[in-house]
């Protein structure tokens, strides 16, 4: 999975061609870090088709908001640089992510 940082975040996501999906997670956010194993696992599985990027929020609070993030944990899927699908904290399992995924291939 790509690390994003504010340097990074417009090149790789704003800018990019296809999908990018953008798991905005934080430091003292523990269902974001209980759910990083799945979306890394996905990441496995669709990577070939997908970009898989994560933002931490705590250093990058900024992007963030530029992307209106307001809650954690916030997974964000964009097609050339525009957000198609927002998954926001009750529906941020591993099943309903992928099924956002199959959605869109």
């Amino acid at each position: 999975m790509l690390e994003l940082n504010k340097d990074n975040f417009e090149e790789e996501v704003l800018k990019s061609d296809g999908f990018t999906l953008v798991d905005f997670w934080g430091d003292s956010c523990e269902p974001c870090k209980a759910l990083m194993p799945d979306v890394e696992a996905l990441s496995e599985i669709y990577g070939d088709r997908i970009k898989f990027a994560k933002l931490n929020t705590t250093k990058a609070r900024r992007v963030a908001i530029s992307q209106r993030v307001l809650g954690l944990p916030t997974l964000l899927l964009y097609k050339d640089g525009s957000i198609v699908e927002e998954i926001t904290r009750d529906q941020a399992n591993k099943e309903h992510i992928e099924t956002v995924i199959k959605k869109y291939l």
